[in-house]
């Protein structure tokens, strides 16, 4: 008898790994790639930033290229977009929510980043 309980007791004890399992992946399998683009978004602001420095544009061009580039990396219109000089270095923030649905529950990601030219770029 012992036997079958141990048997019994191996089984509930797989079904409850493979269930944690599924929700980690699934859990993974939705953030993940709002986590890479927000990754990949922020690097991209950098650049922008210091080759408007180096460059010498304006914050309407900076502003125009995170607006145009945005689709690509998933972020909403109304997101919030501010570039400007800041102690002789541009400066962009930007910031926007973006849902990320689950089953029974949204869980809103917060993208909230400033990035600001490095120091010997700057053109002023």
């Amino acid at each position: 008898m012992s036997r079958n309980n141990e048997q019994g007791s191996a089984r509930v004890k797989l079904i409850v790994f493979l269930v944690i399992f599924a929700l980690v992946s699934y859990v993974g399998y939705m953030y993940l790639p709002v986590a890479v683009d927000s990754y990949y978004y922020k690097d991209f602001m950098q650049n922008k930033v210091d080759q408007a420095a180096a460059l010498g544009y304006d914050s309407g061009w900076l502003k125009d290229q995170m607006v145009k580039i945005g689709p690509e990396y998933h972020v909403p219109p109304d997101a919030l977009i501010t570039a400007g000089p800041n102690d002789q270095r541009v400066e962009l923030h930007v910031k926007f929510t973006r849902p990320i649905s689950f089953p029974g529950y949204t869980y809103n990601y917060e993208f909230d980043h400033t990035v600001k030219s490095s120091t010997f770029l700057s053109s002023k």
